[in-house]
């Protein structure tokens, strides 16, 4: 089976070599290829994804002491045993995933004991990444603005050269002169001149190797092109100035400046990204950031520009059009790269930071690997506190509410909200919205109707939420009804009873609020009604009741 990606490249996948039967390894290929289409996956990324879960289940299969010999022989029990071998893990979870939604597709597992197996919900396990702390992330970004600061004062000390060099300010003849004659070439063509020698090895020019101190990188090329290295110490500043992931940094355009329509004429950088995790119809957008300082958003960008202009040249040159913004030099021309998803080099120049960059750099640097998921994590979740690559729902639920720095600062937040919202129940008595008739889709209490249990003034820590029942009447999102009224009235009767036969401080400590709100519900709805309510008690409503009495039903 063949797949062309967004890019036009191809990759292979032998089904034939599955240890299953044929027909089985037909079908597989079938479910596969299906998707494999110019409006289905775009990434060879997602294609080898799904392979590799699809490898996994023909492993499985090989392994049965009856293996089926095509998809219409799977059972129930296979997919079930498949499923419970899946480790309790987001890779387990990502296989069970993939798996059953690529069977799902197959007309013959849609219906019946299979298809209701595969339809069996994994509960998708939290996230262990967690946010780096304040201090982490801040050594990490100066560690990263060392060696980008230091590269781009390299390359603009070299590029000032160059201009003199071209501006006929140097004297022909001298050291410098010679140096700006290499930088010129370096400039127009991304390489240097070398000799070949009979015994196969090149060198440069002894009169070059004499004015650059040798002909090292550091003293040849880098002088006007990043490193490796120091990209992925820039795709570390972009993570952490917009929450940047790899792809983004991978593809983003090289944006247009704008003047400032102010005196300063400060730039303004329209920049457009592609972000294929945000779905169909979803995947571009533009941002705007303005440069109008050393501290300001635009002032990275300003320096992007800067520290990669002579390599977009050169690529401009060798291929029109290619337009990336970060762009470096690799000593070996016209190197080829396994992923193919990423953008193809020109010539010596290769485009954005690759994972196996941003671990090296992570791990000279003294973390464990790449810096990126977790400081992705910290911008977008605590200091940006919205969606980077992600859809706001995947953000919520992957970044936000499983990190504990997050759950950690929202305690206060929380507690000062709940602080607020019963203040505010205790003030205004009667809170709950009285209706006429139920409202589809509200939540049942003891009391009353919830429209919103989730999202409610008195959240649970682990979530949903917190308040007794005996608040409910207090809640905003409380709704009363007709057939409330006669627990309501019921629950208020009980309650006289009781304030007649205990202390006066346990009155108040337990019921008084309660009490205070009932006799708001009762001075609105009229004493006809609520003697009316009062004729209508059901046995239910009264067992409901002394639950709520007795502290059995307390929330």
């Amino acid at each position: 089976m063949r797949h062309t990606n967004a890019a036009g490249y191809v990759k292979e996948y032998d089904f034939s070599a599955l240890p299953v039967a044929e027909p089985m390894q037909r079908s597989l290929a079938r479910l596969v290829a299906a998707h494999c289409t110019p409006h289905g996956w775009s990434s060879h990324g997602t294609s080898k994804s799904y392979w590799e879960k699809a490898k996994k289940f023909a492993d499985f299969l090989s392994g049965l002491e009856d293996p089926p010999r095509d998809l219409d022989g799977v059972t129930a029990a296979m997919v079930k045993r498949w499923r419970l071998n899946q480790p309790p893990t987001g890779g387990g979870f990502e296989t069970v995933h993939k798996l059953t939604s690529l069977l799902r597709s197959d007309a013959r597992l849609q219906a019946g004991p299979v298809a209701d197996e595969l339809a069996v919900r994994v509960r998708r396990p939290k996230s262990t990444t967690q946010s780096y702390a304040e201090d982490e992330l801040e050594q990490i970004k100066l560690a990263a603005r060392r060696v980008f600061r230091a590269a781009l004062l390299r390359i603009r000390e070299n590029t000032e050269c160059l201009e003199r060099w071209r501006a006929g300010e140097i004297a022909e003849g001298s050291q410098e002169w010679v140096i700006g004659e290499v930088l010129d070439l370096l400039a127009r063509t991304g390489g240097l001149p070398v000799t070949v020698h009979p015994c196969g090895t090149a060198t440069l020019p002894r009169r070059y190797r004499r004015a650059l101190g040798g002909s090292r990188g550091e003293v040849t090329w880098q002088r006007l092109f990043l490193s490796g290295m120091e990209a992925a110490a820039m795709g570390v500043l972009l993570m952490a100035e917009y929450g940047w992931n790899l792809a983004v940094i991978d593809r983003a355009e090289v944006p247009r400046a704008t003047p400032d329509p102010g005196e300063d004429g400060h730039p303004t950088y329209r920049i457009p990204l592609e972000k294929r995790r945000r779905g169909a119809g979803h995947h571009f957008e533009t941002r705007n950031v303005t440069d109008d300082g050393a501290s300001s958003p635009g002032r990275l960008i300003s320096e992007v520009l800067e520290a990669t202009r002579c390599a977009r040249a050169v690529v401009e040159d060798l291929a029109p059009g290619t337009d990336l913004l970060v762009v470096w030099h690799n000593t070996k021309s016209n190197q080829t790269q396994s992923d193919m998803d990423r953008p193809a080099p020109v010539g010596r120049f290769h485009f954005g930071v690759s994972s196996t960059m941003a671990k090296r750099w992570g791990q000279a640097h003294g973390l464990d690997g790449s810096p990126f998921r977790r400081g992705r994590r910290t911008v977008n979740a605590l200091d940006r506190r919205q969606p980077g690559q992600n859809t706001q729902e995947t953000h919520d639920r992957n970044y936000v509410l499983v990190d504990k720095r997050v759950q950690a600062e929202a305690v206060e937040v929380i507690a000062a909200g709940a602080e607020n919202a019963a203040g505010r129940a205790h003030e205004a008595v009667l809170v709950a919205e009285l209706r006429n008739a139920p409202v589809p889709g509200d939540t049942e209490t003891a009391t009353t109707d919830c429209r919103d249990y989730d999202d409610g003034p008195f959240p649970a820590p682990e979530g949903g939420c917190g308040a007794s029942f005996l608040m409910c009447l207090g809640c905003e999102n409380a709704r009363v009804h007709p057939g409330h009224h006669p627990r309501l009235a019921h629950f208020h009767r009980a309650l006289d009873s009781l304030h007649s036969v205990l202390p006066p401080r346990d009155w108040k400590k337990h019921w008084q609020d309660a009490h205070t709100r009932l006799e708001d519900l009762k001075g609105k709805l009229g004493e006809g009604q609520w003697a009316q309510a009062l004729d209508r008690v059901t046995d239910a409503d009264i067992e409901m009741i002394d639950f709520l009495l007795t502290g059995d039903l307390s929330s």
